[in-house]
This record gives structure tokens, sequence and C-alpha cells, in this order.
């Protein structure tokens, strides 16, 4: 009984044995499966793999890269160049894109700042413009208003208007000055103290016919004349005197000239209305103009 092996042992042994045997038969098996006419060695260069195969086997490494520790980092490398090289060409296209809008903006600001400046530069012109205009026609104007002024001053410089008159009378044709007639010589220097622009026209008459007649007609002017210079400073170019003797100047030209019996000076105070247009007139004086004349 002790001689006897257990079936489970003697199972198990033939199973190893039938596994190794198969194990050698293989390899038989895949030769005699080739072709006799094949060669039996294959030269060193057909057994090197193919940069195609390579890749292939790289590819099949998978991301942890059984076949090498540094298969891995290769791996991540290989795959993301590329896409490091199109990124940072993308950077570039970015960063020159950004130059030109930039260069575009600063030629646009400074563009635009030129038309401003411009456009400040034409108003301003506009301005000075108008008000040179303004100023010139502010100057026509007044010399303007000064040629009318000039021409109204030359045309009235001999236009006079009476103010006022009065008879001076002389008893007997004497020229010697009576107090009455003092009285109105005073009368009319006082209302002309200050005044300008003003002269004194003076008619002296006498009864006297002819040549006599004028001689003592002048006498009475001039009589009348050295009163107002001696007393009352009158000056002698605003005085203006006639001796028309026993002649009375006719007032139309169908009147004859009328003969006079009392000697006397009639007096005529004009004004000239320009030059004595800042003064008040010398008015006042007693006038008898509507009196007859003798």
């Amino acid at each position: 009984m002790k001689n006897i092996v257990p079936v489970s042992q003697l199972f198990s042994g033939q199973i190893a044995l039938l596994v190794l045997a198969s194990a050698m038969a293989v390899p038989s098996v895949a030769q005699q499966a080739q072709p006799t006419s094949a060669p039996q060695s294959t030269p060193p260069s057909a057994q090197q793999p193919s940069p195609a195969a390579t890749d292939a086997n790289t590819d099949k490494e998978g991301f942890w890269g059984h076949l090498n520790p540094m298969a891995r980092k290769k791996w991540v490398h290989k795959r993301l160049d590329p896409i490091n090289d199109r990124l940072t060409e993308l950077d570039q296209v970015n960063a020159k894109n950004a130059a030109d809008i930039k260069d575009v903006d600063a030629r646009a600001q400074a563009g635009i700042q030129k038309a401003q400046s411009t456009a400040d530069t034409a108003n301003q012109a506009a301005l000075a413009a108008g008000s040179q205009a303004q100023t010139a026609s502010t100057v026509a104007q007044g010399a303007s208003g000064h040629v009318d002024k000039l021409n109204t001053t030359v045309t009235g410089l001999d236009q006079y208007h009476q103010i006022s008159d009065v008879d001076v009378a002389f008893h007997g044709g004497n020229p010697v000055l009576s107090k009455s007639a003092k009285d109105q010589l005073d009368q009319i220097a006082a209302n002309l103290a200050g005044h300008q622009g003003y002269i004194i026209e003076l008619e002296a008459h006498s009864p006297g016919a002819g040549a006599a007649g004028i001689q003592n007609s002048q006498k009475l002017a001039s009589s009348i004349e050295r009163y107002l210079v001696t007393e009352h400073q009158i000056p002698v170019y605003r005085m203006h005197s006639v001796a028309l003797g026993n002649a009375v100047p006719a007032t139309s030209d169908d009147e004859k000239p009328a003969r006079v019996k009392t000697s006397s000076v009639h007096i005529r105070l004009m004004e000239n209305s320009l030059a004595a247009q800042d003064a008040t007139s010398p008015h006042g004086m007693a006038s008898n103009a509507g009196a007859e004349r003798p």
C-alpha cells in the first residue's frame, strides 16, 4: 500500500509534461510552415524597425511609457511643441496687429489734433478778421461823420443870422454919445461877454446931402466903434460899419431909396451858429427892429 502513488499527483505531473511538449513543438511547426524557397537568414538591415513602426510603437507606449521611463515626457513634448509653435505664431500675429492698431490710432489722433488745431487757428483768424472788419467799419463811420461835419462847417462858415438890432440916436448930428446912447452900447457889450462867433454891423445915417452927409454918418459909426473898443474891449474885427449919409437902402427893386431926417446908427448883432454852437447865443439886447427907421 505504501508504494501506491496518489492519482492526483500523477495527473499533475502529466499535465506539466504535456505543456512542456507543446511549447517545444510550436517552433518546429512554425519553421515547417515557412516555404522552402525562402532564405533562412534575414539581413541585419531588414531587421531594423522603420521610423513609422517606431512612431507607432512610441504611440503605443501610452502616456506612462512602459518601455522607457522618460518616454512620457517625450510623448508630451512631441504633442505640445506644435501647439506651442502655433500659439507663439498667434502671439506674434496678435502683437503685430496690436502694434498696427496702436500706430493707426496714433496717426488718427495726430490727424484729429492737427485738424482741430487748424480749425482753431481758422476760427481765431475769422474772429480777428471780424474784429478788424468791425473796427474798420467804426473808423469808416467816424471818418464819414467827420467829413460830414467838416462839410457842414465849411458850408456854414459864412452863414450868419440876425439875433437882434437896435438904433442909437444922435441929436443934431453931433457924434458925441449921449447917456442914453452909452446905456444902449453898455447893454450890447454886457450881452456879448464870453461869446464867440458874432459880428456887429453898423449902418450910419445922417440927413446931410451928398458927401457931407456921408462924412457925418461915418463920424457917428466911428464914435460907436471907439466906445465899444475902449470901454468894453470888443475886437475891431468883429465890427463892420458903412456910412450911408441920408440914403436908406430900398427893401425891394420897385422902392426908391428914402431920405433920413435924423442922425442915427442902426446896430445889428449877427451870429454864426457853427462858431457859437457850444455857447449861449448873446440874447437880451433890447431890440426895436419893428420900429420905424429914421
